[in-house]
């Protein structure tokens, strides 16, 4: 009962985190055709493109990584693995050890960077949008980056030890 439930939530979170990252995206690529159509075709500029743009950048980093410890898709260098493959298990553990305390720190600076955007009540310059919106996404995606880093633990863990 709880794995499915689990499982579902999975799925559930899977999909919010690829449409979202499908939405913001497209949102960023129209803008941005729009703003080159009307400043070739009608010599206009919209200037809140850009930073829309920018802010699409940051959240899609931030989405993408948590997609991409799902998927397995980290960066990583396995030229050891490569040369000594007994080492794989070891060092995938080691590895995702690292992402661990990496989310954790995503966490805790995010959370210190995301309350002085509240204090200070700043605003993007052209949209008005509050930092303390945009800084979010940081620590919520760090749990978000940790909570995947123990599911592909779990599984690793499973397939090495089978019922």
């Amino acid at each position: 009962m709880l794995g499915k439930s689990l499982k579902k939530i999975d799925t559930i979170v899977t999909n919010m985190e690829e449409w979202t990252l499908f939405i913001i995206v497209m949102a960023a690529l129209l803008s941005l055709f729009a703003n080159v159509v009307l400043r070739y075709g009608f010599n206009y500029t919209l200037a809140w493109s850009e930073e829309l743009v920018r802010i699409v950048i940051i959240y899609s980093t931030f989405v993408g990584a948590s997609v991409a410890v799902k998927q397995r898709a980290m960066i990583k260098i396995d030229a050891i693995v490569q040369i000594f493959p007994r080492l794989k298990s070891g060092l995938t553990f080691y590895s995702n050890i690292l992402m661990l305390i990496f989310a954790c720190m995503m966490v805790y600076y995010g959370y210190k960077m995301t309350h002085l955007q509240f204090l200070t009540n700043q605003k993007t310059i052209i949209m008005q949008i509050p930092l303390v919106v945009i800084y979010t996404i940081m620590p919520v995606m760090g749990v978000m980056v940790f909570i995947r880093t123990v599911q592909v633990i779990i599984q690793d863990f499973r397939t090495r030890h089978p019922k």
